[in-house]
Order: C-alpha cells, then sequence, then structure tokens
C-alpha cells in the first residue's frame, strides 16, 4: 500500500520528505542507502518502528503573525518563513493538542508574539517533550522577554486544559539567532525537569538535554548495540560523547567499570545525578574533550562506544582512540556519511568492519541511524 501525502504541509515543511510512501517502501529505500554506502561490509537488515507515527518525544513549534492571526508550525528550510502546522505526524499527541490549546491561550491572553524582524514580542516557540514510559510532559515557552503578563492566570488555564502537564518553563531568547533555546530559564510549574524509564533505567531529561527522540526505536537501538560490543563482566567500557549518561548507564550492568566523558557541563550534572537514581555505583563521568580524555589517560579501557553529532568526530578524537587501542568500537551515528568518513580513516590504522546495523528512528524522513561494530585487527 502507498500513502497519499497525509500532511497538508508536507510539500513546503521539509520535516517528512518521505512523505506518500509506504512505511515498507521508506524502510527499503534507507536499507539500500546503507548497504551502497557500505559496500562490502556485512549490513544487517534495518530494524523499523512498529508504528512510524507521532514517535518524537521532543517538538518545538515557531510561532509568528499573518495576517493578524497567531499561527504556528515548523520553518519552511532555510528560511524562517512558517508553515502551519495543526496535527503533525510525527509529533507525540500529546505535544500537538498541548501547542494547539497555547495558541488559542496566546490568542485569549493577548500575548503578544515575537517578530524577528523588529526583535519585538513575548511568545516565541513552544517546546513540549513528552516521556514515553512515565507519561511526564514538560512545556518550555520560549519568549523574547521575561515579562510575561498575567503569566498565573495562563499557567492555572493551561494546567486545567492539560493536566497531563508535570513542569513548564519559561525560556528567555532576546537573540537574533536560529537556535530555539536561549540561555536563561524559569520554572514556572513543577520540578523543571520530567523523568522517563528506558531499557529499565530512570533517566532526568532537562529543557537542554540531549534524548534520543524516538523512546521505542532507542531501546532497540541500545540493545542491538550493547549486544554487538559483546561486553563482558570483567571489562571497562568508555562511553564517549557521553551526553546525560543514557547508554552508559544502560551498559553498566555488563561490565566492571563504565567511564563517560561529555564536554557539556549540563549534560554532566543530569548523566551524574541519572547514575545515581539507577544506583550505577560502576560509572563516572567526567566534563572534559573526549580526545584529551584518551589521549591523557593511564586506564586500560577494552570497549569504546561512542554516539557523536551528526558531524561526526573530528581527526584529533580519531587519532586519541587509535592510541588507546580498545579492542572494540561501537560507533551509533544518525549520520551514516559522516560516519563512514570517520570508519574509513579508523580501518585505515589496524580496525576492521564486522556489522552495519541500520535502524530506522525517524520514519518518514530521509534519516536513518547505523550502529557500526569494529574489532582491532591484533586482538
Amino acid at each position: 500500500m502507498t500513502y497519499v501525502n497525509k500532511c497538508p504541509a508536507a510539500k513546503y515543511c521539509g520535516g517528512c520528505r518521505y512523505q506518500g510512501k509506504s512505511y515498507a517502501e521508506q524502510l527499503a529505500l534507507k536499507q539500500q542507502f546503507v548497504q551502497s554506502l557500505y559496500a562490502g561490509c556485512p549490513v544487517e537488515p534495518i530494524i523499523g518502528a512498529a508504528d512510524p507515527y507521532n514517535y518524537r518525544n521532543k517538538v518545538q513549534f515557531a510561532f509568528g503573525s499573518s495576517r493578524g492571526r497567531v499561527i504556528y508550525g515548523n520553518y519552511v528550510p532555510s528560511t524562517h518563513q512558517i508553515v502551519e502546522i495543526d496535527d503533525c505526524q510525527i509529533a507525540a499527541r500529546q505535544a500537538n493538542a498541548i501547542t494547539a490549546d497555547i495558541r488559542k491561550l496566546a490568542v485569549s491572553f493577548r500575548l503578544s508574539i515575537f517578530d524577528e524582524n523588529s526583535m519585538a514580542g513575548f511568545l516565541r516557540h513552544v517546546m513540549v517533550r513528552t516521556a514515553h514510559k512515565t507519561g511526564q510532559v514538560m512545556v518550555i515557552l520560549v519568549a523574547g522577554t521575561h515579562v510575561f503578563p498575567k503569566k498565573k492566570d495562563f499557567i492555572r488555564e493551561l494546567r486545567k486544559l492539560h493536566p497531563e502537564i508535570t513542569t513548564i518553563i519559561l525560556n528567555v531568547n532576546s537573540r537574533h539567532t536560529s537556535m530555539v533555546l536561549g540561555d536563561k530559564t524559569e520554572v514556572l510549574y513543577g520540578r523543571g525537569f520530567i523523568e522517563d524509564i528506558l531499557c529499565g533505567k530512570i533517566f532526568r531529561i532537562s529543557p537542554a538535554s540531549f534524548y534520543q527522540i524516538n523512546a521505542e526505536q532507542t531501546e532497540k537501538l541500545y540493545t542491538e548495540a550493547i549486544r554487538l560490543a559483546d561486553l563482558q563482566k570483567d571489562e571497562v567500557l568508555l562511553d564517549a560523547y557521553c551526553g546525560i549518561g543514557t547508554i552508559g548507564i544502560v551498559a553498566s550492568d555488563s561490565v566492571r567499570e563504565v567511564i563517560g566523558v561529555e564536554i557539556n557541563k549540563i549534560a554532566i550534572k543530569d548523566a551524574r545525578i541519572n547514575a545515581e537514581l539507577n544506583d550505577a555505583d560502576n560509572i563516572s563521568f567526567f566534563c572534559q574533550d573526549a580526545g584529551k580524555f584518551m589521549v591523557n589517560t593511564n586506564r586500560k579501557i577494552d570497549a569504546v562506544i561512542m554516539d557523536p553529532a551528526r558531524a561526526g568526530a573530528d581527526e584529533k578524537f580519531l587519532s586519541s582512540l587509535i592510541r588507546l587501542k580498545p579492542k572494540k568500537i561501537v560507533y551509533i551515528s544518525c549520520n551514516p556519511v559522516t560516519q563512514k568518513r570517520d570508519v574509513r580513516y579508523l580501518a585505515g590504522r589496524g580496525y576492521e568492519v564486522q556489522c552495519v546495523q541500520p535502524v530506522d528512528m525517524f520514519p518518514f524522513t530521509e534519516h536513518i541511524e547505523t550502529v557500526v561494530l569494529m574489532s582491532r585487527k591484533d586482538t
């Protein structure tokens, strides 16, 4: 069966480039892409989603004005022109409903809408983060100013409409930037964070925390990555680019010790809290550049799991990794092209690809997550 374009914004939004294709077709295209990219390497069948709809647990919509109306949606690619979206098919259903009601409340409370030309106004973006297993919901109102007229009344009315909301945060971003969140936050209701359960472990998620956006597929991704690593109880695992510690904490039951390294101070703070929440006393976190950490450590590291940003790892990191000489490297990436570049570098310096596992984390988009297992040739 081939689906028609369900979303009326599909032609303009740019968020779901695989609109109009059946999910089976999407998976086939992604499998073909990974096999072509990793020609000559053992590529496993792609792991698809049980339900390709409404999977995003982090959703952000831009707010604006058009002909006297308050509108919200996504930007047209490479512009700040808003495409109106009333019901995003990949966003969590709660996020769609909450954002629609925030627009209504903004109108009834006569909140000013931020204007990027004049750099004036209040409501700029709305971000909603939902916890798949616990049901907790975070709402972040991104504003151009901290002055929030009738703040208490607005929060009270929003909570009446959506009692499932567990925390509400005001984030101030008055800069001319493409970044959604600014540096200043104020907790308006709740604890200022939510918690979710992933692979049986509990994780605290702050407004700016990196947390995989598809919880069901993330469990499959992490399970597969740890399986491929074939971790042993006497091994030491390095979790590079560890973020808030998710995969390292999940893997901590399988090894003697986990070392997590991350340059983001806020992420490391959350990671340490997450380790305490899970009684993971065999994991330690370091707020450092991962490449520098590997150069300076005198620890014997048996395995490395790395999950860098879309740009991949730089040569300094990779050369440090080579000097560390782990037996196994598990490279997780949301950008197989930069991953392949880095894998090629490692393959020319003593490592070989054992397996490539595609996982569809992002249905209806062209993006694909890949896990590559590499082992040192002299082991």
